[in-house]
């Protein structure tokens, strides 16, 4: 059961990428998510380079445990802090092929909190 669901999400993916890129003026934030830490990444498509990356493995990061929504929505928040640095207020997001909810939400709500745009 483990192996289809990834297949499913891989395929969910490609989908996805195919419609989506990111650029200069307005990365790619593609989001991963284990089972205990959530990884985010600003990429420029057109250039092959990522921008900024924040994840819940970091020595600065705040909470305890990287694997539940609050530690999400802090990841989100720290994304969109670090893209307002270098003067970047508007973003693509994906979701790397997850459903639309949870910790992956929460991700895209605190990066809008921060005040980044979608």
């Amino acid at each position: 059961m483990k192996a289809r669901k990834r297949v499913v999400r891989v395929k969910k993916k490609r989908k996805i990428r195919g419609v989506i890129s990111g650029s200069a003026e307005r990365p790619r934030l593609s989001v991963f998510k284990s089972a205990r830490h959530i990884y985010v990444q600003a990429i420029d498509d057109v250039a092959q380079r990522t921008m900024a990356m924040a994840s819940s493995l970091e020595k600065d990061f705040s909470l305890a445990s990287g694997g539940n929504k609050a530690a999400a929505k802090e990841i989100g928040r720290l994304i969109a802090e670090r893209l307002q640095a270098n003067n970047i207020k508007e973003a693509v997001f994906d979701r790397n092929g997850f459903i639309y909810h949870g910790r992956i939400k929460e991700v895209a709500d605190g990066a809008r909190e921060a005040g980044l745009k979608f």
